[in-house]
Order: structure tokens, then C-alpha cells, then sequence
């Protein structure tokens, strides 16, 4: 469990600011947004093959840059 403690004179904007950036930090905002709506076995498929393709194209063009300088 996330737990932020309060410092005194210390703004609720700065608290949930500090919380939310832990939260991300963990990984708990992204999860979150996944299990908003059910995903077919078939579309997470798809979904990991796509991200792993633009991948492997982003580190194709950045060795492609290294070569021309």
C-alpha cells in the first residue's frame, strides 16, 4: 500500500502531487488504465507484437543515425 506522510506546512497540492508521483513510479496508474475495460486475449496479443515491432524499428533507426555521423 501507497502511503504519503503530510510534512508540516506542507500544502495538499504538494501531498497529492508527491502520492501521484509514487504512484506512478510503481506502476499503479498504468495498471489501473489496463483493467479499465476487459481486453481479448487475441487484441493483447496484438497489442504486445505492435509495441515490440515499433521497438526493434526505434532501435533500427537509432543505430542507423550512430552509422552516419
Amino acid at each position: 500500500m501507497i502511503g504519503v506522510i503530510v510534512k508540516p506546512n506542507e500544502s495538499f497540492e504538494k501531498a497529492l502531487k508527491r502520492f501521484t508521483k509514487s504512484c506512478e513510479k510503481n506502476g499503479i496508474i498504468s495498471d489501473v488504465k489496463q483493467r479499465q475495460r476487459f481486453e481479448k486475449p487475441s487484441e493483447k496479443k496484438k497489442r504486445i507484437n505492435t509495441s515490440a515491432r515499433r521497438k526493434l524499428l526505434k532501435e533500427i533507426a537509432e543505430q542507423h543515425k550512430k552509422r552516419l555521423y
